[in-house]
Parts: C-alpha cells; sequence; structure tokens
C-alpha cells in the first residue's frame, strides 16, 4: 500500500494517536457564570479544577454590563485591564487554553476586578490516558491503596517509568509507516 500525499499520511499517524488525550469544558463560575453579584469566588472555584493544554473555559454573562480581559501577571495582581492581552465582550466567550503556565482574567469595569471577579487560571500539560494509573483491586487482608486520608505522593523517577511506553507506541507507529511506501 503507498501513500498517495503527505494527507493521507498525517491522516494515519492522527488516527494512531487519536484518543491519548481528553479535553474538558469549563463553564467559569459553574452555573452562576461570570457575574459581579458576589455568588461565586472565581479564585476557589478555578483551585479545584485541573486544567490542562486544549482545555476549553466558557465565560457567560450579561454584555450589556460585562466584559472578560485576559492580561499579564502584573495586571492581574494591581486589578489594571488598560493594557489587556485580549478583551472579549460576547456574553459567551469560548477560550481554548494552548499553553502550560497561567492565563489571568478580570473585568474591566472600576472596582469589579477589586471586588473579586478575576480569575487565575493554572494550566499543565494534559496526561495521557493510558498513563494514568488504575486503582489496583482490593486485597482479602485490608486496603494497600492509598485513602483521602493518606495520600501517597508519587515520586518523579516513579512517574517516569511509564515514560517508554510512550515511546513504545511512537515506535510502533514509524515502524509501521517504514513498511508503506511513500
Amino acid at each position: 500500500m503507498a501513500f498517495r500525499n503527505i494527507a493521507t499520511l498525517v491522516f494515519f499517524v492522527m488516527m494512531a494517536f487519536s484518543g491519548a488525550y481528553s479535553s474538558s469544558v469549563y463553564r467559569v463560575g459553574d452555573a452562576d457564570g461570570w457575574t459581579s453579584r458576589g455568588l461565586v469566588d472565581y479564585n476557589k472555584w478555578a483551585s479545584t479544577k485541573d486544567f490542562h493544554v486544549g482545555d476549553t473555559l466558557i465565560f457567560a454573562y450579561n454584555n450589556q454590563f460585562h466584559n472578560v480581559m485576559q492580561v499579564s501577571d502584573q495586571d492581574f495582581e494591581s486589578c489594571n485591564a488598560t493594557s489587556a492581552i485580549s478583551s472579549y465582550t460576547s456574553g459567551s466567550d469560548t477560550i481554548t487554553l494552548k499553553r502550560p503556565g497561567h492565563y489571568y482574567f478580570l473585568w474591566g469595569a472600576p472596582g469589579h476586578c477589586q471586588a473579586g471577579q478575576k480569575v487565575d487560571i493554572k494550566v499543565s500539560l494534559p496526561v495521557p490516558e493510558n498513563l494514568i494509573p488504575s486503582p489496583s483491586p482490593s486485597s482479602p487482608y485490608g486496603s494497600s491503596s492509598p485513602s483521602a486520608s493518606s495520600p501517597v505522593e508519587m515520586s518523579p523517577s516513579s512517574t517516569l517509568s511509564s515514560a517508554p511506553a510512550i515511546g513504545l507506541a511512537f515506535a510502533t507507529v514509524v515502524v509501521f509507516l517504514l513498511g508503506f511506501e511513500f
């Protein structure tokens, strides 16, 4: 079998790796949305989520009264919306998180950021689903798995032990593709 063009090759490579990551959609503030009524502590809300590259934020609000400004960390701390990185005003803004790090958002109207209408979204790289350890079966002699009262931290060396699985999967795809004529 010969690939007719590079697009076909790319399609097969993408299909081989599809499903390796899943992304999530988060409505900022959950059911309350993006509001100044004091119903949501946005940083507390964000601290309960695990944001990853590829996830999407939805800011839902009344665009007659609100907006969303993406700002730098310094502007976030000082509630300065005058030099925003991006400004959103639709009332239903969808923002895809494209890189790891912090994303800072606030409402640009005077006083509202100071009153708490701002959020720091910390984004990390996604973890392939096949690398997430599954719970071990229960022992008849008691539980040997960690519990909420005694969490177990993984050392960097234990998290890297599954890295060869990624390399093996990639090598398998490369060997598979090299068996075809281009």
